[in-house]
């Protein structure tokens, strides 16, 4: 056991009983999770970070072996704790988790492992947790930390696939030895289709489908890395309400990846997968491939139904400012684009962190502020 674990087993809920009510309950030991300890912990909040896996930084844990950040180690760290390693190279995913335990262990961050939210709701002065154990904690203030990786989407013409065909959503996918020889399908045009596509096209006759208009950027201009120029020109500091923001948003990135870097790798380009019959694929431009193998680098969809609390449109569409919500006391963190482009980035997540903690503290303190004067009241 690492000396992370080792800490996080002491923050097991059921030591005493005065755990079970806290100023703050944070949902996630990701990287927003763990940030957001960060600035707790300097504010002197009560607070325990909850998680429902047995490790921190599980969603690092479930990608791909060979995994390599588009992001150099410059721009990796968390607040408090500068990222390892040469400041010009780029992380692999070992690297990532190892980071994120010694943050924990570093700051002594109060993380409660294997303990799994099963709902939220508001109580007469605070928040209830339900967790999966049949026990119950509460908290006054509760931040939403769960990050962007919660539940694999697949399309629906999926399960129309013979179960000879080895299928898999990205998350399943560590190597190129999980897979049978053959042809492989890889549906998905992001970072992650094309990463693990050039991976695979060594091994393999690979194949990778893309349905969606894509800005591609080089990972490198004029000997300098793209984000040193990003945020040289402030880019990665427009707000999602901004005009380039906006148009960032409706438009998938590809950074050091592009379809002619994955042809130079031997990968074949298809367009938009749309149908399946037996062990043929279809796709938007009539063409098919028969396949040995496929895997749905197709993205992640959220799942906040076990929130009890209407902080959702119909369509699903959070509804917060810059992470704080309608509801006193409850906030998001780590979300694609929840102030600007970095916001569910390693390094940039702190910026949302540190402006919710002033937020926590304000609200804790106009809090302060009734009871005291309910007190004088009640003297008077």
């Amino acid at each position: 056991m690492n000396p992370n674990e080792l800490h996080a087993k002491k923050a097991k809920l059921a030591d005493e009983p005065s755990s079970r009510r806290l100023e703050v309950i944070v949902v996630g030991a990701g990287q927003a999770g763990l940030a957001m300890g960060y600035f707790l912990t300097e504010l002197g909040r009560h607070f325990v970070i909850l998680d429902s896996a047995p490790s921190i930084g599980a969603a690092w844990r479930s990608r791909w072996d060979s995994l390599t950040l588009f992001t150099p180690r410059r721009y990796d760290s968390l607040p408090g704790l500068e990222f390892p390693g040469d400041a010009d190279g780029y992380p692999n995913r070992d690297e990532v988790i190892e980071y994120l335990e010694r943050y924990a262990a570093t700051f002594k961050l109060p993380i409660a492992l294997d303990n799994g939210v099963q709902s939220l709701s508001l109580a007469d002065d605070g928040f209830v947790l339900e967790l999966e154990d049949g026990s119950s904690i509460e908290a006054d203030q509760v931040i939403v930390a769960t990050g962007p990786f919660q539940v694999p989407r697949v399309p629906m013409f999926a399960a129309d696939l013979p179960p000879e065909i080895f299928q898999t959503h990205s998350t399943g996918y560590r190597n190129p030895a999980d897979l049978p020889a053959g042809r492989v399908l890889i549906v998905g045009g992001g970072n992650t289709g094309f990463q693990i596509a050039q991976e695979l096209a060594a091994t393999h006759e690979v194949h990778l489908a893309v349905g969606s208009r894509q800005l591609t950027l080089p990972q490198r201009f004029l000997d300098r890395d793209l984000f040193w120029w990003l945020e040289k020109i402030g880019v990665l500091h427009k707000t999602a309400e901004s005009r380039l923001g906006q148009r960032m948003r409706e438009r998938d990135t590809l950074i050091g990846s592009s379809p002619r870097s994955a042809k130079r790798h031997g990968v074949n380009m298809k367009p938009r997968a749309v149908g399946v019959s037996g062990r043929t694929v279809s796709f938007a431009d009539a063409s098919t491939l028969d396949v040995d193998a496929v895997i749905w680098a197709t993205g992640y969809r959220f799942d906040h139904s076990w929130i009890e609390l209407p902080v959702a449109d119909e369509d699903g569409t959070l509804r917060h400012q810059r992470g704080v919500t309608d509801t006193r006391g409850l906030y998001f963190l780590g979300l694609p684009w929840q102030h600007t482009r970095g916001s569910a980035l390693l390094g940039w997540v702190k910026d949302d962190a540190e402006f919710i903690a002033h937020e926590i503290a304000r609200l804790t303190n106009d809090r302060t502020g009734l009871v005291r004067e309910g007190e004088l009241a009640h003297a008077n």
